[in-house]
């Protein structure tokens, strides 16, 4: 009898113990990282309080919204990937499509690149548009991307400005590749960089770029410009990245320069890129903004009507009108092509006052 007893006790404290394993062993695995970003529904922020300028405060452009998306800062854990399913807008990216090969830091310099960007050329437009004498001044060249070939691959970061190259200085991206390819291929180039706010002199040698016949460095690179005005007006965005509130910026900045205020009473969100010819462009996670604008209560949504790289039926305006219905949002969905178009909506269609 005794033995009998301790056989099944036995056998039952080493199913519990089998089982409390098999327990561990998923709550293990479901903490385990993927290879997988998950990007939700962020917020929306009042662009005016980004904005700083000698005008009067009382233009501040608080009615005019920007729309995140929430973008984990790492890879998610299999829960957390799992997790995910069960929001409706929530999108599942590979860390390849996201970074590209970049690092998370590289990734993140240039998403700030991108923000500076926009509202370079934000700042810019709106001061043309309001009959102002906007000023560009070059800062250097940008560095986007290395490639493997260069010789620079192991001292150039993603972010880095090149201010020099062999003590000769430059006003344009096209001097400095003028500049490369009048020298031989092998040769000793030396860079004068900064990296954040330290001065650098890098060493490395001229090669053939991929793809090219073209000597050069093996660097994607831009060009880095400032624009003053006057009145002064500064954009900063804190830790917010990316090129897509450039619409946004360039509204809010036509308002301060004008001192007209656009749609008074209304909230009114909206994204999209913006060059400094006044197109907007297309954007990432359209659907995620809709979701966050109708959150934070606005009226009115810009959506660009950009079809570059996408189909017809898969633009931003037509996502956009798509997740509004699919929300049962009563905010307007409204399509822009460019900066004018949506500040000639505002004129006609939302009051305004001085």
């Amino acid at each position: 009898m005794m033995t009998n007893t301790k056989k099944r006790f036995g056998r039952r404290g080493l199913a519990w113990a089998l089982a409390l394993l098999g327990l561990v062993a998923v709550a293990m695995g479901m903490l385990w990282p993927t290879n997988y970003y998950v990007e939700s529904p962020g917020d929306a922020f009042s662009v005016g309080q980004f904005l700083k300028s000698s005008a009067h405060q009382r233009y501040r452009p608080n009615n005019l919204y920007l729309v995140t998306v929430s973008l984990s800062a790492q890879p998610v854990t299999a829960a957390e990937y799992v997790w995910s399913y069960t929001q409706p807008f929530d999108e599942r990216i590979p860390a390849k499509t996201l970074l590209g090969g970049a690092s998370n830091s590289q990734y993140a310099e240039l998403q700030t690149w991108y923000m500076e960007t926009s509202q370079q050329n934000a700042v810019y437009l709106a001061a043309k548009a309001a009959g102002l004498k906007p000023k560009l001044s070059y800062h250097g060249v940008y560095v986007m991307g290395i490639q493997a070939s260069s010789s620079f691959k192991h001292q150039l970061q993603i972010g880095d400005t090149i201010v020099g190259a062999n003590q000769r200085h430059f006003k344009s991206v096209q001097a400095v590749m003028n500049y490369l390819q009048t020298q031989r291929l092998g040769a000793t180039l030396k860079l004068q960089i900064i990296r954040g706010k330290r001065p650098l002199t890098l060493r490395g040698k001229i090669v053939k770029v991929t793809g090219t016949k073209r000597r050069g460095i093996g660097i994607s690179l831009v060009e880095r410009v400032k624009v003053t005005t006057h009145p002064k007006l500064q954009i900063n965005a804190a830790d917010i990245g990316g090129p897509s509130a450039g619409l946004m910026f360039t509204l809010a900045s036509y308002q301060v320069f004008t001192h007209h205020q656009l749609a008074k009473g209304q909230r009114i969100a909206g994204t999209g890129t913006i060059s400094p010819d006044g197109k907007v462009g297309i954007i990432g996670g359209v659907d995620k903004k809709v979701v966050a604008a109708s959150r934070a209560g606005c009226q009115v949504f810009f959506a660009p009507t950009d079809s570059t790289g996408v189909k017809a039926n898969a633009t931003n305006y037509v996502v956009a009108k798509k997740t509004a219905e699919r929300i049962h949002t009563k905010m307007k969905i409204v399509p822009v092509a460019t900066f004018r178009q949506a500040l000639n909506y505002l004129k006609l269609h939302q009051r305004s006052s001085r």
